[in-house]
């Protein structure tokens, strides 16, 4: 599914010159659960956003799902964004104003699907994270797990080919934390495919395959816990 080859995202030049990521190749099939993880600056969040189609390589070639997406302009990138990957985030970036099912309905909204179906898939998504009845309560009535599991839902609702989770227990206290990524767990169990981008390496270790990222550079590359 995902295909990086020889990534490279540079900043600057000369003496000033930064490699965010330094020839970075990663393969990852269909299915899998793999845990990118590595501290502050090490590039990871930049693998991320390539991942994800947020920003494109300096040089190199990205396939997703057989697409090379390593040389499109931002209109194509969104269109891919929107299509093919759910993000899960760690601050749940919902929308205040808006209920529950109007926040999970927002992605398909962009998408241009009829009200109809996207309530029916909003609903859908809602209840497969546990939340359908709070449909209509506002985020600000959800405790921190339960805005997050909206978030996982509002990812869910496209029917993505690619879950792609920053810190999704980052702004949770530990056992919350230790819950959104048992579902996490059950979800791959499923047939999702997740990437989660972690530096918490207890975190890291419950995905299926661990990546390790350091100075722009792929370190290791090994099993998680089965």
């Amino acid at each position: 599914m995902i295909e990086l080859k020889d990534i490279y995202k540079i900043y600057g030049d000369g003496e000033g010159e930064i490699r965010a990521l330094d020839g970075v190749s990663l393969n990852i099939s269909g299915g899998e659960f793999v845990a990118i993880v590595g501290q502050s600056g090490s590039g990871k969040s930049t693998c991320m956003n390539i991942i994800g189609c947020l920003d494109v390589p300096t040089s190199g070639t990205y396939r997703l799902n057989g697409t090379d997406v390593s040389t499109m302009k931002d209109d194509e990138l969104a269109a891919v964004r929107n299509k093919m990957i759910g993000f899960i985030f760690q601050q749940y970036n919902l929308i205040p104003k808006l209920t529950v099912k109007e926040n999970v309905e927002l992605p398909l909204i962009y998408r241009g699907m009829p009200a109809k179906e996207r309530a029916k898939r909003a609903m859908e998504a809602l209840e497969m994270v546990g939340l359908a009845d709070r449909c209509t309560k506002m985020p600000s009535m959800l405790s921190g797990g339960q805005q997050q599991r909206v978030s996982i839902a509002r990812a869910l609702a496209g029917n993505p080919s690619l879950l792609l989770a920053d810190e999704p227990t980052g702004a949770l206290d530990s056992k919350t934390g230790r819950e959104v990524l048992e579902f996490l767990k059950k979800l791959n169990e499923q047939g999702n495919t997740i990437v989660m981008i972690t530096h918490d390496n207890e975190i890291a270790k419950e995905a299926k395959r661990i990546v390790r990222i350091q100075d722009g550079k792929i370190i290791s590359d090994e099993k998680g816990r089965e």
